[in-house]
């Protein structure tokens, strides 16, 4: 009996360790990727803008929008990323915010910082798309109830 506590001991052990690995090295991973675009973004404000058309300064402002959305969803994935760091050393991580399972190994490798577990995650998601269903049937019939007014 004491082996086996001992066994399932080390294997948490080992996937803590291995779980915290990979969620440093994407955190590692989004904060080069972050300080990388901001400094391009810098580099390219300090240049002197040449004299640009009306349309090749539009195509700028909308390079430097994205530059800029790429950024901050970066920055969001790197939250997500900090705040799954913490859930580990709280020992909660790995473990659905629905149910209370443990989430797969699997999905927390291709998603770590995921916080349900893939059949709460899919019931949340249809629900979701459920609301929207039915936000646009409102939103539809009430115009409708407006224009025959």
């Amino acid at each position: 009996m004491a082996t086996t506590t001992k066994t399932k001991g080390a294997a948490k052990s080992s996937r803590y360790n291995e779980l915290r690995k990979m969620l440093e090295d994407r955190r590692r991973e989004l904060m080069n990727a972050v300080q990388g675009k901001i400094r391009d973004v810098r580099s390219s404000e300090g240049k002197e803008r040449e004299v640009l058309d009306q349309g090749e300064s539009s195509e700028v402002d909308i390079q430097e929008d994205i530059e800029f959305a790429l950024i901050q969803m970066k920055s969001e994935t790197l939250n997500k990323v900090d705040a799954a760091l913490r859930r580990l050393e709280e020992g909660t991580y790995g473990n659905c915010f629905e149910c209370g399972e443990e989430i797969a190994e699997p999905r927390l490798k291709a998603l770590p910082f995921a916080v349900r577990c893939k059949d709460c995650e899919e019931e949340r998601e249809t629900a979701e798309q459920r609301e929207r269903v039915m936000a646009q049937k409102r939103g539809a019939s009430a115009l409708f109830f407006d224009m025959s007014n």
